[in-house]
């Protein structure tokens, strides 16, 4: 039933000419890495079609570029997927693993990992090719956000082996959905995908800061709502979904037009914010060159809420319907077929 949802957006997106050459060169380094490991891990990785998000989310990157947005966009999604949270010695690799994660955008770029997995050696390599031309202001800010989205899935997988990922409110779920869905560094990742970045008095400045927000919950929302009958079927409680529904009983359909209303309520609002950004401008008194680039971060928003919009209607990640060894390991609590934290 969710994935089929449809939402009215107000702006649509491009989809980079690059994606077939990509795609292609992606799907070899993520067999190379190590990053699936079994012809069934590759064809479930596949029916995901990370590379369409990926292309729709940055459209404007360049051929190489673009190939290097798919591996780091396919590493958050893959380590998401080794979350085995009932078992306490697994959720302690992951918290591991996290740690690793974290830091690398601290050292030097190229430096070796210390924690060794096929997830930390793909990201020591791709960070090296991230960081290419960008200050450190934006490697900062990005590792930031990074590290945020970082420590609250180490959170969720904390708060589930312990029994506790049912006790959320409405309220601390929102706050929390809003870091484990990891919009922050990927809007940070749309300014190194056409080699630019938004002037730091306009990232701080409460109109963008809300803007970002706002686009973390709608998307949060949406992809809560499209990937719903997955993540039932995994016993997974962390959605918008269920939270309504076991904080306001009532039938699922209930709830899953709760989430609808939420995700619309907060759309309109980042909507009503955008028209606010000449004014933002003007109070900050940017030049032309400083206003393009803010036109240019605001695009990047809009192209994450649409682009990862259109891919979630089609990718298999949220299918519900699923057979084969994919939904064997779902059942059985796993996430992936192919273990990715193991030495």
């Amino acid at each position: 039933m969710p994935q089929d949802v449809t939402f009215d957006l107000p702006f649509k997106t491009p989809v980079s000419p690059h994606l077939e050459h990509a795609r292609s060169r992606h799907l070899r380094w993520i067999w190379d890495m190590g990053l699936v490991r079994s012809q069934a891990g590759f064809a479930e990785y596949r029916s995901w079609d990370l590379p369409q998000a990926a292309a729709r989310t940055y459209p404007h990157a360049s051929a190489d570029d673009m190939a290097v947005l798919m591996n780091w966009f396919s590493l958050a999604f893959l380590f998401d997927d080794q979350f085995d949270a009932g078992q306490p010695d697994r959720a302690d690799r992951i918290a591991e693993v996290a740690r690793e994660l974290i830091v690398t955008p601290l050292r030097p770029a190229g430096s070796r990992p210390r924690v060794v997995c096929p997830i930390t050696v793909a990201w020591a390599e791709v960070w090296q090719h991230l960081s290419d031309g960008m200050s450190l202001t934006w490697q900062s800010r990005f590792a930031a956000s990074w590290g945020r989205f970082l420590v609250a899935h180490c959170e969720e997988v904390d708060l589930a082996a312990r029994g506790l990922a049912g006790t959320l409110t409405l309220d601390e779920y929102t706050a929390f959905r809003r870091r484990t869905v990891g919009i922050h560094h990927s809007i940070d990742a749309g300014e190194r995908s056409r080699r630019f970045e938004v002037p730091a008095e306009v990232q701080a400045h409460p109109v963008m800061e809300r803007m970002r927000d706002l686009a973390a919950d709608t998307i949060g929302f949406m992809n809560d709502i499209h990937s719903f009958e997955r993540e039932r079927r995994r016993g997974d409680g962390h959605n918008l979904i269920c939270v309504l529904q076991r904080e306001r009983g009532g039938s699922w359909q209930d709830a899953a037009d709760e989430a609808y209303r939420m995700t619309n309520e907060s759309l309109a609002e980042y909507v009503a914010l955008e028209a606010r950004v000449p004014q933002m401008c003007d109070e900050l008194g940017l030049d032309e060159t400083g206003r393009q680039r803010v036109r240019m971060g605001v695009e990047a928003i809009q192209h994450w809420i649409n682009g990862n919009y259109e891919w979630a209607l089609t990718t298999g990640r949220y299918a519900a319907a699923k057979e084969g060894p994919a939904a064997t390991a779902e059942r059985a609590g796993r996430g992936s077929v192919d273990d990715l934290l193991a030495v």
